[in-house]
Order: C-alpha cells, then structure tokens, then sequence
C-alpha cells in the first residue's frame, strides 16, 4: 500500500516510503519492476533521468545498464566515484517496460510522472543539492520546462537556487548523437559539469 505523508524531516523515512511506492501500478499501470531508490550518503550533485531500464529494475539500482557506462564515460566517473558524487533519481521510479513498437523502452504517461512528481519535491527539499543534471528530453521538460534538448545542452541553468545542466539520454536507441554538431554539444556540456563538480567538491569515495 502506497504511504505518502504530508511532511517528511529526513530522506531516510522519504526513502522507506519511495521503496515501496505502488502509486502508479494500482491505478493500473503496468509495471515491470518495484521503485530503484538509490540510498542517499550525503552526494551534492543530483542527477534526474527518465525512468529505469530493465537492468535498472532487476537490481533495484539506477544507471547499471549500457546507458549508465556511456553516461559515466562521459563525465570520466569510475562507478565507485559517479554513485558518491550523484544521487541518482527519474521522473519515475519503476521500469515502464518495452515501447509497443519494440523499439526502446516505453515513454511514462503524464499520469505516470505526475504521481511520481512527490518523491522528486521531497528530494530536492531535503538534499539541497548544489549541481542538477537532468539526462533526457522529458527530465529537462519537467524540471525545467525545457522544450528542446538541443536547445539545452551545453549551458547553464538556475533551479531553485542549484545549477542544472542538462545532458542528453545516453541510449544506444536515441540517433540524437550520431549527429556530429550533437557530440560537440555533449562533450561540452559534461565538461561543465565537471567544472561545476571541482567548485563543490565531491564527497570521499570509501573504497
């Protein structure tokens, strides 16, 4: 049963509840796997995606897949480093499950991420985070209202007192990338995400 309170004082009782979150599935939505809530260890940078994939649901952890080893090239992040530096959230939680065309996974519903929409207040809220990126078209859409990745990657944004730089989805079913205009823009933006990165500083990774 999905357990919402009015207020929360700590991201510890907002994750007991996010974990087992069945908001969108008894409105009927169908589902492939329980909520990915990464545990939060005190990270300064947010990183906001789309949804999980199906690896993401079979471990219950964000970014496993492909697209987390693409994601993390990019910002030259070994895993240990890029889950010590960002806590890893999406509009929402559960795997959606295949696109009925067969071809990548299926885009949540406005229904979907509104339901979801709660557990990304509340994070914000109690984390605080200095940097934002969101990955993907629908993440900049809803954060921050932004209706062209092309016209937002690569710069800077401002959100509720946060840097947000966006960078694109890293999926291999995307063909935004195979433009080379495209690539220019991602490597500039994931360099300004590691300068924003040096200006926070990161926390210690225990290794």
């Amino acid at each position: 049963m999905t357990r919402r309170r009015t207020r929360y004082r700590s991201l510890a009782s907002l994750q007991r509840d996010n974990w087992v979150c069945r908001a969108c599935a008894e409105e009927g939505f169908p589902l492939e796997s329980l909520p990915i809530v990464q545990p939060y260890t005190g990270q300064r940078a947010y990183m906001f995606g789309q949804a999980p994939g199906v690896i993401e649901g079979e471990e219950r952890r964000p970014w496993r897949g492909r697209a987390g080893r693409t994601l993390r090239r990019w910002l030259e992040l070994d895993e240990d480093e890029f889950y010590a530096t960002f806590y890893c959230a999406s509009v929402t939680r559960c795997y959606p499950g295949r696109a009925a065309s067969g071809r990548g996974d299926r885009t949540p519903t406005p229904r979907e991420q509104e339901l979801c929409a709660f557990w990304r207040e509340w994070e914000l809220r109690l984390a605080l985070p200095e940097l934002i990126v969101p990955v993907g078209g629908l993440a900049a859409r809803r954060l921050l209202g932004l209706k062209s990745v092309t016209e937002a990657v690569g710069r800077r944004f401002e959100h509720d007192g946060a840097v947000a730089i966006p960078l694109p989805h890293p999926s291999g079913a995307s063909g935004w990338l195979n433009d080379p205009a495209n690539r220019r823009r991602v490597a500039g933006a994931a360099a300004l995400v590691r300068d924003e990165l040096a200006r926070i500083g990161r926390k210690p990774v225990d290794r």
